[in-house]
Formats: structure tokens, C-alpha cells, sequence
């Protein structure tokens, strides 16, 4: 079952008492049956104009989607390199050296990172130069390493496949194959072992001028055979595109002195760079799955503040909390949350100039979901601040 995550904050005067531990017990309480509730611990920012809020509730919203999707990116990598092996895959989604689900449950703003007495402006704009920079390392990494794989498994083919499409370098004698001839020239053709017995009928006829009965059979494996055939070179296009035209398949070959010894080597190398490469990768996926997390993690911190003052106004004095749960319970954590907190939704619309409650007004709503405030799933209002989201 998919582990998923609700971060939720509630005022304290939504509790009847002004205690925050206390108020942490009595949400635990009402949530014992959907998961594990811990404390999430959210500094005091600097709290700029009511507008300012407003734009910076919709930039964190757009930049943690676009966490998310680094986040999802780099999960991919790591996947794709590791063949989809969960417990190796586990080994590298790691925050700080930690499983991820003790980063966040034992989550504390990095105050020497990211100075909580600057501007939520400047952190914002910190936070998305570090996810570009961690986006851009892991893409030009794993980047690298597909086409190093790429490249391994070309040879691969070379070495391992059929007539049709592995080297001929150890398998064509030189000998078959007609040289320094102003005129005349040898093709080696892969035809399919169903028609080897039409093949060595028809070539003769294929096209002008191919030598008769120069037809050699070099060799054979479990699909195809291979032939080489004599013509004068005026004829040679004509002779290829008859062969294609029949589903044989014409092999491009010339034969260069230590070849054999050449492809064995250049296999060799690109083996060793896929490992080399291999490594790095992994370790760059280890980095930019901590350093995306946590980015995503500092966001989501700033997202609960802003929508936080945005909501409950000032003096701000709420508790936050991270609730473990499962894409099952999910919707029972909510279920449950509205039952209790729903009287909260008067608070979230009407507001004088300096941000005071005015009065309970749903058309705000709209407003509000413009200047990014929470929504539960579906893009439905919530009347405290919640957000759910899980890891790929």
C-alpha cells in the first residue's frame, strides 16, 4: 500500500486549549485509526504586505509542482538504472543519509541554508535556483549514462545478434570476397532461413550482370543465412534493392586488417565507461533525490506560513502536523478533519485591508483559490490549511 501524507496546520483557537501539545494530542486522538501524526516545526518568517502573501502563496504553489516533478524524474532514473530492484531502489532514496520518511518526521528547517529572517521572496527564489541546479545535474548525468548504454548495447547487438545485424568482422573470410577488381564486386546478403532455398534460385536473375553461380554460403545461425554474391559494379544498387525488395537483408562490409581484435577492445572500453558512468549516476541520483526532497520539503514549510497567516490572521498562533498515512486512509484523515474543524471555513473568507476577519462571505472562495490558498482533493476548499502529497 502506498504510503501518503497530509500536512495539515490549525489554529489554536480552533482547540479549547492555548496549549500546542495539547492540541497536537487532541488531533492525534482523532486521527488513532488513519495514521501516525508527529509535529511539523515551522519557523516565524517575515511577514511582508497582504499582497505580497497573496503572489507568494501562488509562486510556492507553482514551485512545488514543480518539485514534485523533479522529484518524479529522478525516482524514474534511479528506477530505469536499477532495473525497478525495490530494495536497492529503497537504498538510494535516502535524505541525508536517512530514510526519507525519517526526514520528515523528524523535519526541522535548515536555518543555515536558508535564513529564516529573509524575505520569503528571497527564500523562494534560493529554493528554485537549488531545484534548477539539482533538475540539470541529474538530466546531464543520466543523460550521459543512456547513451554510454545505448552505445553498450549497439555492441552488444554487434557481438550478440543474428546475420541480419551482428559484425561480420569474425566471420567473413577475406578470401570470399572479390578485391582490387575495377569491375566486378562481392555482396554478403542475410537471407531468412525459410527462403534460402529461393534465394539461391533467384539471385542470378536478380538483376544485370551478377556473376553466375558465384553464390558462396558464409554461414548460418538460427534465423538467417549468409551469402556472398558477385556483380559488376555498374549493377551492384540494382542488385541491393532487388534484395531488399525481397526481405533480404544486404550487409554492409569491408574488411580491415586486426578488425576482430578492434570491435573486442572498443567492447571492452565502452563496458568499462557503462560501469564507471553506471556509478556516477547512481550517486548523482542519490544526491538529487536528498537535495529534491528537501527543497520540496522547505516549500511545503513556507506554503503552510503563508496560507497560514493568509487564513487565520494575526497575532499567528497555530500548530502544524504531519500526518503518515496511506492513499486508502487518506480520505478518512479529511473526512475526518472536516467533521471537526469545519467551523474554520468563516474564517477563511471575508477580510478587511489589514487582513482581519470581516465576515463569512462565500464568494471569496474564489478569491482565494486564485491566490492559492489549500484545497483539498479535486481541487475541493478545505477550512484549514491541508496538503496532501506522496513520493514516486
Amino acid at each position: 500500500m502506498t504510503t501518503k501524507y497530509a500536512l495539515v496546520s490549525l489554529p489554536i483557537t480552533a482547540f479549547d486549549t492555548g496549549d500546542k501539545e495539547e492540541a497536537l494530542n487532541i488531533v492525534k486522538g482523532n486521527l488513532s485509526d488513519c495514521g501516525a501524526v508527529v509535529p511539523f516545526k515551522i519557523p516565524d518568517f517575515k511577514i511582508g504586505t497582504l499582497d505580497g502573501l497573496v503572489q507568494q502563496a501562488d509562486d510556492l504553489a507553482k514551485l512545488e509542482a514543480n518539485c514534485h516533478a523533479v522529484v518524479a524524474k529522478v525516482s524514474e532514473s534511479l528506477r530505469t538504472v536499477l532495473e525497478d530492484n525495490g530494495d536497492r531502489l529503497a537504498s538510494y532514496k535516502m535524505v541525508n543519509d536517512k530514510p526519507t520518511d525519517h526526514y520528515l518526521a523528524n523535519f526541522n528547517w535548515n536555518k543555515i541554508r536558508y535564513r529564516s529572517d529573509k524575505p520569503i521572496a528571497e527564500l523562494i527564489d534560493t529554493l528554485q535556483k537549488e531545484l534548477v541546479t539539482v533538475d540539470n545535474d541529474v538530466k546531464t548525468k543520466f543523460n550521459q549514462y543512456n547513451t554510454v548504454r545505448t552505445n553498450l548495447a549497439g555492441l552488444h547487438r554487434k557481438q550478440m545478434g543474428n546475420l541480419s545485424t551482428k559484425s561480420l568482422a569474425p566471420i567473413v573470410d577475406p578470401k570470399l570476397l572479390v578485391s582490387d577488381s575495377e569491375y566486378l564486386e562481392t555482396h554478403l546478403v542475410a537471407v531468412p532461413k525459410n527462403s534460402k532455398k529461393d534465394f539461391v534460385s533467384k539471385y542470378e536473375t536478380l538483376s544485370q550482370m551478377v556473376v553466375p553461380r558465384s553464390c558462396v554460403e558464409v554461414d548460418q545461425d538460427d534465423e538467417f543465412t549468409l551469402f556472398a554474391v558477385t556483380t559488376f559494379k555498374k549493377f551492384s544498387a540494382e542488385f541491393l534493392q532487388k534484395c531488399r525488395d525481397q526481405k533480404w537483408t544486404p550487409r554492409q562490409y569491408k574488411h580491415v586488417e586486426g578488425g576482430r581484435e578492434e570491435e573486442k577492445k572498443e567492447l571492452e572500453r565502452v563496458t568499462a565507461e557503462e560501469r564507471k558512468v553506471c556509478g556516477e549516476a547512481l550517486r548523482m541520483g542519490r544526491t538529487g533525490w536528498s537535495e529534491s526532497v528537501m527543497v520540496w520539503m522547505h516549500v511545503l514549510t513556507l506554503r503552510v506560513f503563508v496560507e497560514a497567516v493568509l487564513r487565520y490572521g494575526l497575532p499567528l498562533d497555530y500548530v502544524s502536523m504531519l500526518v503518515k498515512t496511506s492513499t486508502k486512509a487518506v480520505e478518512k484523515v479529511k473526512t475526518t478533519l472536516d467533521t471537526k474543524f469545519s467551523f474554520l471555513g468563516g474564517n477563511a473568507f471575508g477580510r478587511d485591508k489589514r487582513g482581519r476577519v470581516t465576515k463569512d462571505d462565500a464568494a471569496f472562495s474564489s478569491e482565494m483559490a486564485a491566490a492559492g490558498l489549500s484545497t483539498g482533493e479535486g481541487n475541493e476548499y478545505t477550512a484549514y490549511v491541508y496538503y496532501t502529497f506522496e513520493f514516486p
